[in-house]
């Protein structure tokens, strides 16, 4: 083979204006950001299922994709867990049903329901002389993702448990709802709740 026949082993696979993509399909490359306060804390990645690598360090999981933690939420109930490709499959359907309705891309209404169902309020309970008092505090930028999957996930599993709501219906409903700050979805009704309890208890 001559030398300029050659493939150049610093160009990116697939050719030069092909990047990586989430399930071969997805772009991750202009995903836009609303909340500054937890965009180091929503990463984005095109690796969906990295078998475990973050949980060796505390916080670590930060720095894997939203996706995927979206997925490993999706997993703690008690009929789903361990089932990974499952949910992965669940997800990739309901990623393709967002895009039909939306002619978005399913990545950025993901960061989008993240972060509009993500409370900024919650409430601790303080002991005075053995009297409980709740508290209002400010939540922890990291906290606020992990409770707003938490309550994503919750939502998904409402809609399709015992349900002739299919789980990617379920997913996609919930996403794009709270996307688009539907009080209606799971997610955004009780981040609603709780920064109410929260400014009633200032």
């Amino acid at each position: 083979m001559a030398a300029e026949d050659q493939p150049d082993p610093d160009a990116p696979a697939g050719g030069a204006d092909v990047g990586a993509q989430l399930f071969g399909t997805w772009e991750i490359d202009e995903i836009a950001y609303e909340d500054p306060s937890t965009e180091r804390y929503i990463t984005v990645t095109p690796v969906a299922h990295t078998a475990g690598r973050h949980a060796s360090k505390q916080f670590q999981k930060s720095q894997i994709s939203i996706v995927e933690r979206f997925i490993n939420r999706l997993m703690q109930t008690e009929e789903n867990t361990g089932k990974k490709q499952k949910t992965l499959s669940y997800v990739r359907e309901a990623f393709d049903l967002i895009h039909e309705r939306t002619e978005e891309n399913p990545i950025q209404i993901l960061v989008t329901a993240v972060e509009n169902a993500a409370p900024r309020e919650e409430t601790v309970r303080l002991k005075y002389g053995g009297i409980s008092v709740p508290k209002a505090v400010d939540v922890a930028p990291q906290r606020r993702v992990d409770q707003a999957l938490k309550f994503l996930a919750e939502g998904v599993h409402n809609d399709s448990f015992k349900s002739s709501t299919s789980v990617p219906e379920a997913i996609a409903s919930q996403l794009t709802g709270a996307a688009n700050y539907d009080v209606q979805t799971y997610a955004v009704s009780q981040k609603e709740e709780k920064e109410r309890v929260a400014a009633a208890a200032r």
